[in-house]
Parts: C-alpha cells; structure tokens; sequence
C-alpha cells in the first residue's frame, strides 16, 4: 500500500502561485518549488507531473481568483463611473502594497512566454475577454442609466478600460507611489 500524501495540493498549488508569481517561470526551478512546497522534487513531479503542469495549475487558480476579484469590485452598489473608478482604485491599491510589487501573474507570463506557448496565450486571453465582458456589461448598465453617452461604442470603451488595466498593474511594479496611477484611472473613467 502506497504511502499517504503528506501535503495538501491545494495549498501546494495556492504556494506554488506565490513561488511563480514573485520569480517567474523562469527562474523557478523545480527543486524551489519542492522547497518551498516542503515536499522532495520526487514528491513534486508524482503530485503535479512537472514544473509546466504546475505553473498550468497555479495560473489557473490566479486567473480564478482575479476574475472574482474583479466580479466583487464591479457588483458594487451606485453609479457605473464610481464603481469604476473604486474598483480600478482597489487594484491599483492592492498592487502597490504588494512589498514585491509582483504586478499580475496572467501579465507577467504573457510577457515572459509572449505568444510563443499557446497554451498559456489562451488562458490570459480568455482572462482578458472575461474582463472586457465584465466592463461591457457595466458600460450598458451605465448607458441604460443615462451616465455612459450612447454613442460611445461600449465594446471599445471595454477594450480601453482592460488595456488601462493591463497597463495600471505592470506601472504599478515601478511607481513609487499612487500618483501617476491615480491620473491615469480619474483620466480613463471621465472619458467615458
């Protein structure tokens, strides 16, 4: 009889997250991750079948979380702009507190891979689909209100408030402060 598991994978995968999103893919090597999950590499490829596959999993569970992050933050109450405005301030605020300033996950391995694993390509598009949809559907519900102009293309302005996005958390990495991102997201959201 086998011997029983003696970590959570679960937990192996939350870590694994952490490992990946603060070094890269790169720079993690399967024996940082066995150290850091507290397994032997041994234990790591019988779990998780290698390095890839568990990057795979971890940036899935990222994904996962940023979409319901995302969800929360525009399901809140009042105007469309101010829910806007609020939610881009959380993620603008959550990535400068970050002591390692880390940016996105789903950014940071688009960069790293660029469009040379497809894999990869397609679940940080799907992530940004996912988000523009999100947007778009707040743009209607704002355009329905009277606050979003009805000659403003909703999909294009989805698209531009997901690109703000992508830029506020790789800007977030560098600045030292909230200044510039502050400009960039009260800019963004009186334009719409």
């Amino acid at each position: 009889m086998g011997r029983p598991k003696q970590f959570d994978p679960d937990a192996a995968v939350d870590q694994a997250m952490q490992v990946f999103w603060s070094r890269g893919y790169s720079a993690t090597t399967p024996q940082c991750l066995a150290d850091s999950l507290g397994i032997g590499k041994g234990s790591l490829y019988n779990a998780f079948g290698g390095k890839r596959q568990l990057f795979d999993l971890a940036l899935r569970r990222y994904l996962e979380i940023q979409a319901t992050t995302v969800k929360e933050l525009l399901e809140d109450s009042g105007p469309v702009k101010e829910r806007l405005r609020r939610a881009l301030y959380a993620l603008a605020e959550t990535d400068l507190a970050d002591p390692g300033r880390r940016g996105c996950l789903a950014m940071n391995s688009a960069a790293e891979f660029g469009i040379n694993d497809e894999a990869l390509t397609a679940q940080v598009r799907g992530m940004l689909d996912r988000t523009e949809d999100a947007f778009q559907a707040l743009l209607e519900e704002g355009r329905r209100a009277g606050e979003i102009s009805a000659t403003q293309d909703s999909k294009a302005l989805a698209s531009l408030l997901v690109n703000t996005v992508t830029g506020m958390r790789l800007m977030g990495r560098v600045e030292p402060g909230p200044d510039r991102l502050i400009r960039v997201i009260d800019t963004t959201i009186d334009l719409l």
